[in-house]
């Protein structure tokens, strides 16, 4: 039956030669999505048809997830918006009402922010931990405890937590326990092995690689934990960008070069830090003196690229801004793991451990030469002589 034309845009029979074969995952876009059957809409089911609706992924999005639960050594993966989403989804699938959770002093600071101005309000108690309770966490543990949280190391301050004790007390409660896993990319440290039931990563950091994208990843191997974080992704609408995904599985194919030239380069920026008269600690997990130092040796296979370093005592406010301010490879900015140097000051995270005070700086290196990234402190430092 021939068509008016205006038809023939919409319902074209015109088609692409078949047989093209790339090294890159197609990007597929699309919000409606297009059923076989009347029948199979009234099923209901995702078992047999995971693409009923494009806010639920595309093939380039359920790529990227099961890369991830690959990667993460889990069953299964969700990708959702950001790392802070990921945090916030497991929040929301797993905690209610007259619950308890448990979060480490060394969080990522949105993540406690989440639980004391959010969560508060929909009834949910937050308690704080030291880092370093390892198993001890059992005696914090109540009869309504939900979730408890862990990460590391700490993404500021660095202290590497005994995950693997705090999950042993866990079980015995049957509490789940979710791991914040980006430092270790989930190549460096493998949280299943060290007993989380759920295990997030910010994708925006070392996956993604280029400081070009939002995303997060949920991972876990339970499948009812699975069924309650998808409902509620599913419920809350954390759609993702399939553009944002194929640039994450872009990111795949150099992670491994990328995370082996950060490693040794950070390894030499931060040695060199250590040797520096007005720096009295650098804390980075792979040196002594970083808090869980010995930890990071039995569980972790290698380091990422990010640390901080500690000034000693006498410098002023002003003149460690300055320092911040005078270096040119460091860009002052939010985020690691890209390819770019970055520099931060962190004034007031203290621990009940250690007073950081106003002294604390924390960088990311890059790809950089780390040659150039020493002279760049070097001249940095020279702000605080003047």
């Amino acid at each position: 039956m021939a068509r008016d034309w205006r038809t023939r845009l919409i319902h074209s029979e015109a088609r692409a030669p078949a047989g093209f074969r790339s090294m890159t995952t197609p990007v597929h876009r699309g919000s409606t999505t297009f059923f076989e059957t009347a029948e199979e809409v009234c099923d209901g089911s995702d078992q047999d048809n995971p693409y009923r609706y494009g806010i639920y992924g595309t093939p380039t999005t359920l790529e990227l997830a099961a890369r991830m639960a690959e990667l993460e050594g889990g069953t299964d993966a969700i990708i959702v918006p950001s790392g802070l989403a990921s945090i916030s989804l497991v929040w929301l699938a797993l905690t209610q009402a007259g619950g308890h959770v448990l979060v480490p002093e060394n969080a990522y600071g949105p993540n406690p922010l989440l639980a004391h101005k959010l969560m508060s309000r929909f009834g949910v108690e937050t308690q704080t931990y030291k880092h370093d309770i390892g198993d001890g966490i059992a005696w914090l543990i109540r009869d309504n405890t939900q979730l408890i949280w862990t990460e590391t190391p700490g993404s500021v301050t660095m202290e590497v937590q005994d995950v693997k004790g705090i999950a042993e007390a866990a079980r015995d409660r049957n509490v789940p326990v979710a791991l914040d896993n980006t430092y270790g990319a989930g190549v460096f440290y493998n949280g299943f092995e060290h007993g989380a039931d759920i295990v997030i990563q910010a994708l925006t950091k070392y996956v993604g690689g280029h400081s070009d994208l939002l995303l997060g990843s949920v991972t876990v191997r339970d499948a009812a934990l699975l069924a309650r974080l998808r409902d509620a992704y599913n419920w809350l609408g954390l759609s993702v960008s399939p553009d944002e995904c194929s640039l994450a599985l872009r990111g795949f194919k150099t992670l491994a070069v990328r995370l082996d030239h950060l490693e040794r380069a950070t390894l030499e920026v931060a040695r060199w830090c250590a040797e520096q008269p007005e720096i009295e600690q650098v804390l980075h997990p792979a040196l002594p003196g970083c808090p869980g130092h010995e930890i990071w040796k039995r569980d972790f296979s290698g380091s990422a690229s990010i640390f901080s370093i500690v000034f000693c005592d006498g410098f002023s406010r002003e003149r460690l801004l300055a320092f911040v301010d005078r270096l040119e490879l460091f860009r002052i900015g939010f985020s690691w793991g890209g390819a770019g140097s970055l520099v931060m000051p962190y004034f007031g995270p203290n621990r009940a451990t250690k007073l950081y005070g106003e002294r604390l700086v924390r960088f990311n290196i890059g790809l950089e030469s780390p040659a150039d990234l020493v002279a760049d402190l070097q001249q940095g430092l020279a702000a605080l002589r003047d």
